[in-house]
């Protein structure tokens, strides 16, 4: 607590964002509510089960070539192996992202590798305090490891209650960096919030992460909205060999607090970030969006500004250094009439720059809270 009171981004009680912000915009409550009942209806699940690559502990105990390796568990989930060490990201392994078992969104597909197989992972890094973030039924499972669990400051509260002992937890402010494990770890500013009820949690903090090791850099947004911040945190630590970006639940309700895929891309090209990894979409329906459209639109975006996008499949590993996993596997599984005539191919639709190689070609299908409308989350006056 003392180091909360004492934090920049703690103003009048509560952490407050880089610039105003509000979770929702005001007089769009009861329209939101609509909108998540009847839009987009047909098209907010995939028409037949997501291809998942079974991730074993066998392919993981292969270390990366480049040293370098990603692995999308779905979501905002990601494994990398970095420097020599692994650190995973957002890790969801529970069926629902919700406060009430068998009530909220459930999971679309299921998890590419149990915790159970995952081995050794060294850092547990959490962008924030969502349940489709944090994730109990995943601290659970590795709260018993040697992992260090790297939380923005505030969020270790809810670890030490879950049973993670208080050693094994590092919480950052924005700005502060810590060694772990041999890797440098960095908290960065997003714009977003902290809720695991109605209300915004004043304690609280939220961040975007950057882990360096083993001459890599690597970025992960978290949820965030766009703001001028991805170019200073470019400036300050870029540029990155891959970056993770929110690209999904976006919504005209809640502008300024989650991305549009045309946002992601362009925090991409602010943050210099090498290989563009699209995350948050595909795992959850949290928003009156179709399940696809994301990836589609951040496809369209990445074209527009020659952006290097890696679109695996959930559990399938890849090395930004390497031929990028380039295939379009959720056309063929998106709702019926979504992509008539269109090649599943992105080869053709992402050049990638011959420094980082050449789009891979193996074809996939060869490859087994809202709160009242008036609750904000502001930047100091």
């Amino acid at each position: 607590m003392t180091r909360i009171l004492r934090s920049p981004q703690f103003v009048d009680g509560a952490f407050r964002n880089p610039v105003r912000t509000r979770r929702m915009l005001p007089g769009t409550t009861l329209a939101a509510l609509q909108a998540a009942l009847i839009e987009n209806r047909d098209r907010r699940r995939p028409a037949r089960a997501v291809p998942v690559h079974r991730l074993t502990a066998e392919q993981l105990a292969l270390p990366p070539a480049t040293g370098l390796r990603l692995t999308w568990l779905g979501h905002a989930g990601v494994l990398a192996e970095i420097g020599g060490r692994r650190v995973l990201f957002d890790p969801v392994f529970g069926e629902r992202c919700s406060p009430v078992p068998g009530f909220g969104p459930r999971r679309l597909h299921p998890a590419p590798i149990p915790p159970a197989e995952l081995g050794a992972v060294d850092v547990v890094v959490v962008s924030h305090d969502h349940y489709d973030h944090l994730d109990l039924p995943a601290v659970r499972a590795l709260a018993g490891r040697d992992a260090v669990f790297a939380v923005p400051l505030g969020v270790g509260a809810h670890l030490e209650f879950w049973g993670v002992r208080p050693e094994r937890i590092v919480e950052l402010d924005w700005h502060e960096s810590a060694e772990v494990a041999g890797l440098t770890l960095t908290a960065a500013p997003a714009r977003h919030y902290c809720s695991r009820g109605p209300r915004t949690s004043r304690y609280q903090l939220w961040a975007s992460w950057i882990v360096a090791g083993g001459g890599h850099r690597i970025y992960h947004s978290g949820d965030t909205g766009y703001f001028h911040g991805f170019a200073e945190t470019g400036a300050q630590h870029g540029p990155f060999d891959a970056a993770m970006i929110q690209v999904g639940a976006y919504s005209r309700f809640w502008p300024e607090v989650h991305m549009t895929p045309e946002e992601g891309v362009r925090a991409h090209l602010d943050l210099g970030g090498g290989v563009l990894l699209p995350i948050h979409w595909c795992t959850f329906d949290l928003a009156p969006h179709a399940w696809d459209e994301p990836i589609e639109r951040t496809l369209e975006a990445a074209l527009a500004h020659e952006v290097p996008v890696a679109t695996p499949r959930p559990g399938e590993p890849f090395e930004p250094a390497e031929p990028l996993p380039q295939r379009a596997w959720w056309r063929v599984i998106a709702a019926p009439g979504a992509h008539e005539d269109v090649d599943g191919d992105t080869q053709s639709l992402v050049p990638i720059p011959a420094d980082l190689g050449a789009a891979a070609t193996a074809d996939a299908a060869d490859r087994p809270d809202e709160d009242d409308e008036n609750d904000t989350v502001g930047a100091p006056a």
